[in-house]
């Protein structure tokens, strides 16, 4: 689908870049490791007609990606934000960035943090919102949550509970070899026919089919990202002995990689993270080629801030987006956000701001707070 009318191009006077560590309200363990405090890089142009801001949502270790915080606070100091501000010396649009930043291979979460800060910049100029920007076509969307691995399957009946009675509409729970049918079961067997779904994190391989293959009597919506991020092929044979759907997250960079796996058969739905894409405008391209493929997709989540929390509701407000995703409320991961109102469940939903760019105004001094490095680049 087309995007509204383009952004008009902004001037960027200085790109701002901050290191924040904020502390989970608890531990969050996934396949690949246990997280307790969000480190986070957040982007601020500063511009004539005011700031925009973005999130490069990078973690502190390469375990989910090959990216991590400072080899993208490396490479943006480095390379990209110098390359913003010389294309932008006179002005520069939206939808130029990608353009701009191209030539620097990969790097595609620092590349969406600087785009979104200045979509946001020139979207706030314009009194628009992002949501009517993409194309949002409701405003307020389903909220799932993402459970990490517990301490047992006791207490992560525990965890999901919890979960419910907040009101979330669907459960997904991580696993890992030998936390993974028991936890399932566990599950399904004290809540009955909720909405859930299972994150692999690209913790087996083909060997493991026999075992994923259990997971089918389960009633899933989807197995999320069983293999390795290069596994296409493999995950087109693994597709080929499940019934439950196949999921891809890390293997899908771009549309041009959604393309291939659609095309080998080796998922059936697929997750969105602007992040992981390189940018909301590519996350859009996948949208579409996947919308008018038919197959579904639903907006994950990197553990954000109110940044790019905001950002994804407005993204999952897209007619594509038609299985629950992962923008939950704030508070999920954090007691004390950066943006003045945060994100918050609402009868299962989360709503869709509507404030000029992403809709939402930064907390001066939470930011202050949680900064641990910072630096001002101009041209």
């Amino acid at each position: 689908m087309p995007l509204a009318r383009p952004a008009a191009p902004v001037r960027l006077d200085a790109i701002e870049l901050r290191v924040l560590h904020l502390p989970l309200v608890s531990p969050f363990t996934t396949s690949f490791g246990t997280e307790t405090v969000r480190e986070v890089i957040v982007v601020r142009v500063r511009t004539a007609d005011g700031d925009g801001w973005g999130e490069i949502v990078t973690q502190r270790s390469p375990l989910y990606s090959s990216e991590y915080t400072q080899g993208a606070w490396d490479v943006a100091q480095r390379f990209l934000a110098p390359a913003l501000l010389d294309a932008a010396a006179h002005a520069l649009a939206p939808e130029e960035v990608a353009g701009v930043l191209e030539p620097f291979v990969g790097h595609r979460m620092v590349k969406s943090g600087l785009e979104l800060a200045v979509l946001d910049a020139a979207l706030r100029a314009e009194s628009r919102a992002l949501g009517e920007y993409l194309g949002a076509v409701v405003d307020r969307i389903p909220s799932g949550v993402s459970v990490g691995i517990q301490r047992d399957p006791s207490a992560l009946v525990d965890a999901v509970g919890g979960y419910l009675d907040e009101g979330y509409v669907r459960i997904k729970i991580k696993i890992k070899p030998g936390r993974d049918i028991a936890d399932t079961a566990a599950v399904r067997d004290a809540f009955g026919a909720i909405a859930l779904q299972v994150d692999a994190n690209s913790a087996y391989t083909l060997a493991d089919a026999d075992t994923l293959a259990e997971l089918d009597r389960f009633d899933l919506l989807l197995i999320e990202q069983p293999l390795q991020e290069d596994d296409i092929v493999d995950h087109a044979h693994l597709a080929a002995r499940l019934r439950t759907p196949i999921c891809l997250d890390e293997s899908i960079v771009s549309a041009k990689a959604a393309r291939d796996a659609l095309a080998l058969r080796a998922a059936a739905i697929i997750n969105i993270k602007a992040g992981r894409v390189g940018g909301y405008f590519e996350a859009v391209r996948i949208h579409d080629l996947c919308r008018e493929a038919g197959i579904p997709v639903w907006c994950g989540g990197m553990l954000e801030t109110g940044i790019g929390r905001a950002a994804n509701a407005a993204l999952a407000a897209l007619p594509g987006f038609t299985l629950t995703g992962d923008v939950s409320a704030s508070d999920r991961f954090y007691s004390r956000d950066i943006v003045r109102d945060p994100i918050v469940l609402d009868g299962g939903h989360v709503r869709v701001p509507t404030g000029p760019g992403i809709g939402v105004e930064i907390d001066p001094v939470a930011l202050e707070d949680a900064t641990v490095a910072r630096v001002e680049l101009r041209r």
